[in-house]
């Protein structure tokens, strides 16, 4: 699958081939069906569709790896943006927003901390005036530390603010740990980015193993956890840890992507559970969706394989 990289990376960078994708009537359906739109109305309808189906959502204004300041800033804007049209939809109690650090200018050369705990902190303040939360996205492992050291920044004036960590890291089970305080709302993943033996877990098994370790930690921490996953085996152990701790339903939530596994997603809903659907939009959606490809091409055969059943 790794031959695979460089030519996933090269269709990325072609404008010609992006409007192929979109426009094809079968390929259109495709796009449309993971990301709603690049717009902010889109955005915020795809949020009350959802919402009316008794989930809730998180919002993700795609772009990363930010090296020019402005669009740094052109991204803080949208966020506010939205933040303001759900609340002014009534909405956010019941949608939040996810940041990508890079995307407000962590990259930016010298400065991009400064700056990007800056732009956070200004994302923040909007989501409280609206009467929701940010959580903050992470990203590959080389930035770990950066935004771990971000977010005990932003928690100084906003607890709420929620972290994501990524079970294929071998530090991922010590990081919870950490985290796992009262007020302290994390979310974990299995990881989508190509990282080395020498920081990461290699074999699915392995992988699979940290993120029940990871699990038992938050679970049976006083934090908030949330649960991204969209693997059968996971969310049934998940459900069983919970249910072991002494978990109840609202103490912790379901987290996954916008048109994968809706129905699934609707059926834990209807049995109670909290469900927060993962919602890309943006302009900067078909450089996104091949880049996860090229960074982890295993996920071409998860992408594939939920074009034929999204159930």
């Amino acid at each position: 699958m790794s031959l695979l990289r460089q030519p996933i990376l090269l269709l990325a960078r072609s404008s010609g081939v992006k409007k192929l994708v979109s426009t094809m009537p079968v390929t259109s359906g495709i796009v449309t069906g993971y990301v709603p739109g690049e717009s902010t109305a889109a955005a915020v309808e795809a949020t009350g569709r959802l919402v009316d189906d008794g989930l809730t959502v998180t919002l993700d204004f795609l772009g990363e790896d930010t090296v020019d300041a402005e669009q740094a800033a052109a991204t803080v804007a949208a966020y506010v943006e939205v933040l303001k049209a759900l609340g002014e939809r009534g909405l956010a109690r019941r949608a939040e927003v996810s940041v990508k650090l890079s995307a407000i200018g962590q990259a930016l050369p010298d400065v991009g901390d400064k700056v990007a705990l800056e732009n956070a902190r200004t994302i923040c303040r909007a989501a409280r005036n609206a009467g929701t939360t940010v959580t903050l996205d992470m990203e590959d492992h080389t930035t770990t530390d950066r935004t771990l050291a971000v977010l005990r920044n932003l928690r100084k004036d906003f607890p709420e603010t929620g972290a994501v960590l990524q079970a294929y890291l071998r530090r991922t089970e010590s990081d919870c740990r950490s985290l796992a305080h009262e007020g302290s709302r994390v979310r974990l993943c299995k990881g989508a980015y190509n990282e080395p033996e020498s920081v990461a877990f290699q074999d699915k098994i392995d992988v699979d193993k940290s993120y029940v370790r990871c699990l038992k930690v938050l679970l049976a921490g006083a934090g908030y956890p949330m649960i991204a996953t969209h693997d059968p085996r996971m969310i049934a152990i998940a459900a069983s840890l919970a249910s072991r701790f002494g978990r109840a339903t609202g103490t912790y939530e379901y987290q996954m992507l916008y048109g994968i596994r809706p129905e699934e997603q609707r059926r834990l809903a209807a049995a109670g559970e909290t469900v927060r659907v993962y919602v890309p939009y943006g302009q900067e959606w078909y450089g996104y969706l091949m880049r996860r490809l090229a960074e982890r091409p295993q996920n071409l055969t998860f992408f594939l394989r939920s074009l034929i059943s999204k159930k």
